[in-house]
């Protein structure tokens, strides 16, 4: 990637070939490179697993890099291009949601432009890139359908396919569609959203392979090797805590579970907890387990371990978002639901419950 030249012409003019300290401009564009990949990555990573929070932070990082370029280095467009696609994709069904002048313009139909740049980009395109192609044109269209806009689902056909009879097949289908005011069509529902994210999700799985050589990953892979981090030395260091780390093991997990309970009580009724004192090699153990389980739910829920502990109010527009999923998906779809809402590092689960609590507050 641009990382190992950028990192190649670093080392050389640090090896004596420039007379003179660097321009601080060149060092913050090589620097900003490594950071925009990186970014890349993250995203990546992060498009459709669910961690919405992560893939917002990383976006707005690379958005706000792009934002920064006067233009865009050869070396760096398919990087660009990549995160302009995804942000947009994950926003795909949010039409209010706009990234061009044009009002008009859905947040998928900005990702097709996009998309078109990165296939130019290509040696060769494959039939993943003809689906991907595909499944936007058509999501496009689905998502005006879904949310009742006919009018705007007709006008956006004759924008989005021009007179080439290789396009025409899939033109007169939509069209068709389209009269009929139907969103849940076959043709809709078997090329659906969940269908395009599958496979920008193998899309960026060979990205990733071909683009392992991103510099900060190789270089925080060894700094991490260097000093030994791992599930191993974590459990080490865990159960050597010292006495005095010992001593106070009672007072933190208190301190723990107290929080829960201010959360869940008004300030003139906590009640005081108390604890029931463990062996010192007890509560090593299990204090070591804890923070290994911890880590690993970090990456899957996408929060910290501070968010893990710490129970999460639910906010107004996880509520709207809880209700419009059951009045299109229908109560107990809450995999469905949650995979197409907005929420905060939210489970099942929890969509379940809030669903009964709400519930209960209309019948009160």
């Amino acid at each position: 990637m641009a990382a190992a030249g950028a990192e190649s012409s670093v080392g050389e003019a640090g090896g004596g070939g420039f007379a003179g300290p660097l321009p601080p401009g060149a060092v913050e564009a090589v620097a900003a490179d490594w950071v925009l990949e990186f970014a890349c990555y993250c995203l990546c990573r992060h498009v459709g697993d669910g961690c919405a929070a992560e893939f917002r932070r990383w976006g707005d990082v690379a958005q706000a890099l792009i934002n920064g370029l006067s233009r865009i280095p050869p070396h760096q467009k398919k990087v660009v291009y990549l995160c302009q696609l995804l942000i947009r994709i994950a926003k795909g069904q949010e039409l209010e949601c706009h990234f061009e002048n044009d009002p008009r313009i859905s947040p998928l139909e900005s990702a097709l432009s996009f998309w078109t740049l990165l296939e130019k980009e290509e040696v060769k395109l494959e039939k993943l890139h003809e689906d991907i192609h595909r499944l936007i044109q058509i999501q496009i269209v689905a998502v005006y359908m879904e949310n009742g806009y006919f009018k705007e689902a007709a006008e956006v056909l004759e924008r989005l396919f021009t007179d080439s009879e290789t396009d025409k097949p899939l033109r007169v289908k939509l069209a068709t569609v389209v009269k009929s005011k139907d969103p849940y069509v076959p043709l809709l529902q078997s090329f659906s959203y969940n269908l395009l994210i599958n496979k920008i999700k193998s899309y960026v799985e060979l990205f990733m392979k071909e683009n392992e050589t991103n510099f900060l990953i190789q270089a925080a892979t060894k700094q991490i090797e260097s000093k030994g981090f791992g599930a191993m030395a974590l459990q080490n260091q865990t159960l050597n805590v010292n006495e005095n780390d010992e001593r106070n093991s009672g007072t933190k997990l208190r301190s723990v579970e107290g929080q829960q309970g201010i959360a869940d009580q008004s300030p003139g009724g906590i009640k005081r907890l108390t604890v029931r004192p463990c062996s010192g090699r007890k509560q090593r153990v299990r204090s070591a387990l804890h923070s290994l389980n911890n880590l690993q739910n970090v990456e899957k829920r996408g929060g910290s371990l501070a968010c893990c502990r710490r129970r999460q109010l639910w906010t107004y527009k996880e509520d709207l978002a809880l209700k419009s999923g059951i009045k299109k998906f229908g109560v107990g779809n809450w995999a469905k639901i949650l995979a197409h809402g907005d929420f905060n590092n939210r489970t099942s689960v929890m969509l379940k419950d809030r669903w009964r609590t709400l519930c209960r507050i209309l019948q009160d």
